[in-house]
């Protein structure tokens, strides 16, 4: 069984002490715990000088947490395999029963998803009346028909597709049947050989021969000259009328449009608000390419798993990741004052009034007889010498500088040279190519007959941002086309300010932006104030303009 995920992250707009007291942290407790899995991360974007501080001592660097509201992701998802759309309906039905559900996903070869089959599909397949075309209307295999009737094939391509005329039951005299069976029809026959010759002269597609009954080289090899596929079945005539529709496959009965599903990175809160209002109980989940993953109910959002985190460098609501308040905290290590930050029950808490976090972890590393690495060493030292300023701060103890000296050694720098290297460091998106910036956040949506993708760019300055744009926007074209998209766009997000100037690409991408803002249409791209989510303030109204098109 995998372990549970514990989330080790400092506040937003993270500082060099709140990355590297996460990672050095998160180190400490899977030295100290294995029942866990501890994972270093960020609630916001990297500074210059943090970045040099990892890269400096080869550290990855921790991954983004944005959010640590209950998501579908932490639900139970029930791992249901998608099935083809040329199922039979009656496999379908058994795979229903064995797996103990009462919806199927519907899958290309490529994980997409392309509908859902469910019981009372089935049932409607059952009772209504059809004619006897139905079953080349749904282009029905051979295969379906051989599976569904627990027959064998004895000539013809199994793999090939009944298209065309209608099932028939050939009984009666020679002449009867002559008159009845017409070119490219399906006819259920006993084991009557001239008749089965007779529909084989008439160019029919298919023979059924019922009850097991012999077969004649004879009308084996006339089949053959004719391609007729001829199967043998051991149910009688009416059994083997009775159960051929069910060969149908799921493609013409099950649910295409309108499907309501929902993506792994979705919020329980937010999914639920949907699933209210729905009468469905199984609800397919899709990945981050939109490729399907598995089924979840209503009674598994009531079961969802909050996300465990322990809160590193910060104790206050206002300073920590998104949704705090649904996620359970395990622990807080920090030395600042003591905020407003509530847990629902009792928690490690340690804070000390020292310089830096990473004094504190130093201090657990050596109550808990865990050995310091030179890389670790090197983190928590960089830390303490940028929360000091290189012990200048009021904020510094001897505790703190006695540390920064011990981790130096270990580390094996020397503390003013490699702090005035740390703070003459600079961050911007120099260090990233085009290619990078526009895919480090870069999602694809889904309306109507349009394929269109979305990448967030943020940053703290709209200078920095104007810099950015002027790289990426002769990329913008490209990347459309090469992720076969109708339109592209990219938001621009001045996060103090908060608003985006959104660029765009594709023929009707102008137009499509312009209308959801009711702003006059701009080739070059447009300025939404107050816009700075994805998800709730830009994909909405795109795809309202999209499905009123």
């Amino acid at each position: 069984m995998a372990k549970k995920i514990v989330r080790v992250v400092g506040h937003k707009n993270p500082d060099t002490d709140s990355i590297c007291a996460a990672i050095a942290y998160a180190n400490l407790k899977s030295h100290t715990d294995d029942t866990m899995e501890y994972i270093p991360m960020r609630a916001g974007s990297i500074s210059a000088e943090t970045a040099f501080v990892l890269d400096y001592f080869k550290a990855d660097t921790p991954a983004l947490l944005k959010d640590v509201g209950t998501q579908i992701k932490d639900i139970h998802i029930r791992r249901t395999e998608g099935v083809s759309s040329n199922l039979s309906m009656k496999k379908a039905w058994e795979m229903m029963k064995i797996l103990n559900v009462v919806t199927l996903p519907v899958v290309n070869k490529k994980d997409k998803l392309e509908g859902l089959i469910v019981t009372g599909d089935i049932a409607k397949s059952y009772m209504d009346v059809y004619d006897n075309s139905i079953l080349a209307k749904a282009r029905t295999q051979y295969r379906n028909i051989i599976e569904t009737l627990d027959g064998k094939i004895v000539a013809g391509n199994e793999h090939g597709y009944f298209v065309k005329g209608k099932v028939i039951v050939a009984a009666g005299t020679p002449d009867t049947i002559k008159g009845n069976v017409a070119e490219d029809d399906l006819v259920i026959i006993s084991d009557r050989e001239e008749s089965q010759l007779i529909c084989i002269e008439a160019n029919c597609s298919c023979i059924i021969v019922t009850s097991g009954f012999d077969i004649s080289k004879d009308v084996i090899n006339a089949a053959n000259a004719k391609d007729v596929v001829v199967i043998s079945t051991p149910y009688d005539t009416f059994t083997t009328s009775r159960l051929i529709n069910q060969s149908m496959p799921i493609k013409s009965f099950m649910t295409r449009e309108n499907l309501i599903h929902f993506d792994l990175d979705d919020y329980v809160d937010d999914v639920r608000d949907t699933v209210s209002k729905i009468r469905h109980r199984d609800f397919p989940i899709l990945d981050e390419n939109q490729n399907y993953v598995g089924m979840f109910s209503r009674r598994n959002l009531m079961n969802a798993r909050k996300k465990q985190v322990i809160l590193v460098d910060h104790n206050e609501t206002s300073q920590a990741v998104a949704n705090i308040d649904e996620a359970e905290i395990l622990e807080i290590i920090d030395h600042h004052r003591i905020g407003s930050l509530e847990t629902i029950g009792p928690v490690y808490f340690r804070n000390q009034p020292l310089g830096c976090t990473g004094t504190i972890i130093y201090q657990m590393y050596m109550e808990k007889g865990v050995e310091v690495t030179p890389q670790m060493a090197g983190l928590m030292c960089a830390a303490i010498l940028s929360d000091t300023l290189v012990f200048r701060s009021p904020t510094c103890t001897q505790v703190d500088k006695s540390t920064a000296l011990i981790l130096a050694e270990i580390a094996q720098i020397d503390v003013e040279e490699f702090a005035q290297k740390m703070f003459e460091a600079g961050s911007n998106f120099a260090n990233k190519t085009e290619e990078e910036i526009l895919n480090q956040d870069f999602k694809i949506f889904h309306s109507g007959d349009y394929t269109f993708g979305v990448s967030q760019i943020s940053a703290l300055s709209r200078t920095e941002l104007d810099k950015v744009q002027a790289r990426v926007v002769p990329l913008l074209d490209k990347m459309q086309v090469e992720k076969q998209l109708d339109m592209l766009f990219v938001m621009l997000t001045d996060i103090l300010n908060e608003s985006t100037y959104l660029i765009y690409s594709g023929a009707e991408a102008a137009s499509i932006a312009a209308s959801a803002y009711n702003l006059p249409q701009s080739k070059d791209g447009i300025m939404l104030k107050g816009v700075v989510s994805r998800k709730k303030q830009l994909i909405p109204e795109l795809i309202n303009v999209i499905n009123e098109r």
